[in-house]
């Protein structure tokens, strides 16, 4: 079923509770005093947010009561903030190129790396899910590795002031989608050999949404990425950085589609094809990964 969706969705119309002064002394602090030590804080963050939470809090409830099938417990939903506010704080080191103080697993990896040594350009679908500054990780011993990032200007936005704040000398190939610049820049992109990653649960904007079922009730995806992903007829992987908990990581992919012999006839087929695998996959990983999920919103909610 396809629906319009209203110009400011739900997740855009909540205020941040960050910003970029705190953001630059919790990067320095980190800094000065190490992960281990900056840790502490983060379990003091965790339970704050936990009794002062307003609609993030319920919704972190309600999300796991559809993943664990029960009512979550409170050191589950402390988990849930604790698990979040973990991957913020590593992305310090992460963006810092500090792999050495983490344990990251990849998973899937070798069919990627055979389809990228190929030169073929790849599309990594990705969600809320866990942390993308850990896909950095495959490049420790890939340095010729070509990645970019395709999102909507307003997360754009967000992760170019993060990057500021936490390194200002990494520079990250981001492409704003919403224009028909963005799709001949993913497309060129993909013609040079890249990796183009999308998170591809979230729309930014006027879109079309497709309903599918996730863990028990339908939900709302974007269908943009999904007819880019049709149009410009590449292999798409499903990726995830799943954080396992202290300094634990893994990387997972998962080939969803290959649209390279796709018809033009066929591309709406094979749209709502690539969007029940995705979900399947995003599903899948709820379930086996539960605190990883970083929609603080009501991402069932059909208003």
């Amino acid at each position: 079923m396809r629906e319009p969706v209203a110009e400011t969705p739900v997740w855009m119309q909540q205020k941040e509770r960050g910003n970029r002064f705190w953001l630059r002394i919790m990067t320095t602090l980190s800094c000065l005093l190490g992960r281990r030590c900056t840790r502490l804080v983060l379990y003091s963050i965790a339970a704050y947010f936990l009794l002062f939470g307003g609609r993030a809090r319920t919704a972190s409830r309600d999300y796991l009561a559809r993943c664990l099938r029960r009512p979550p417990r409170w050191r589950e939903r402390y988990r849930h903030v604790l698990s979040f506010a973990s991957t913020i704080h590593d992305r310090v080191y992460l963006l810092r190129d500090r792999f050495d103080d983490f344990r990251i697993d990849l998973s899937g990896a070798e069919a990627l790396h055979l389809h990228y040594d190929s030169g073929q350009g790849l599309l990594l679908f990705g969600a809320h899910l866990g942390s993308f500054e850990v896909l950095r990780a495959m490049a420790r011993n890939r340095p010729g590795l070509q990645m970019s990032m395709a999102m909507y200007p307003e997360n754009a936005r967000q992760i170019n002031e993060a990057l500021q704040a936490i390194n200002p000398q990494v520079r990250q190939d981001i492409i704003a989608l919403g224009t028909m610049d963005a799709m001949l820049t993913v497309h060129r992109r993909l013609e040079e050999g890249a990796l183009v990653g999308v998170l591809a649960d979230r729309a930014s904007g006027p879109d079309q949404y497709l309903s599918r079922p996730l863990l028990g009730a339908p939900a709302r995806f974007p269908s943009g990425p999904f007819r880019m992903a049709a149009m410009l007829k590449h292999p798409v992987y499903f990726m995830a950085g799943i954080y396992l908990g202290g300094n634990r990581y893994r990387v997972h992919f998962e080939l969803l589609e290959d649209f390279s012999a796709t018809s033009r006839q066929g591309r709406e087929q094979a749209m709502a094809t690539l969007l029940d695998k995705y979900v399947t996959a995003l599903e899948r990983h709820c379930r086996a990964y539960p605190f990883n999920w970083f929609n603080f919103y009501d991402f069932w909610d059909e208003s």
